[in-house]
């Protein structure tokens, strides 16, 4: 029998749920390897994506072990300040390229906490 290359998902791939829910962008994330876009937070995701600065305690109540970035259109005056004292483990934005925001979350899930620089502010 031969052996086709066979192209697997690794076997701990990184759960990211996106709240709210992104086809677009759930496919863009599914392209990279080690990333699993969930459905739920029932799914006990690594990481989740929010649009919303009230889903960040949310997410966190149901699950504490979850690291939560908030995705943002733009750097608003306080928002890195107030995404932080929510329990956030970052800000990131939502229109860079799709590579930038997989090591983003790559980062998150290690325990890292991640501000994009253009959101760093003075």
């Amino acid at each position: 029998m031969d052996e086709m290359p066979v192209y697997h998902r690794p076997a701990r791939s990184l759960r990211v749920l996106l709240d709210p829910p992104d086809p677009a962008l759930a496919l863009r994330l599914e392209l990279q390897p080690d990333i699993e876009v969930v459905a739920s937070a029932m799914a006990r995701p690594a990481v989740a994506l929010v649009e919303e600065l009230a889903s960040v305690a949310v997410l966190l109540a149901e699950d504490p072990e979850c690291r939560v970035l908030v995705l943002t259109g733009s750097a608003h005056p306080g928002l890195r300040d107030a995404v932080l004292a929510a329990g956030a483990a970052g800000l990131v934005l939502r229109d860079g390229p799709v590579e930038d925001l997989a090591e983003c979350l790559r980062a998150a899930s290690r325990g890292e906490t991640v501000i994009d620089p253009t959101l760093e502010g003075p």
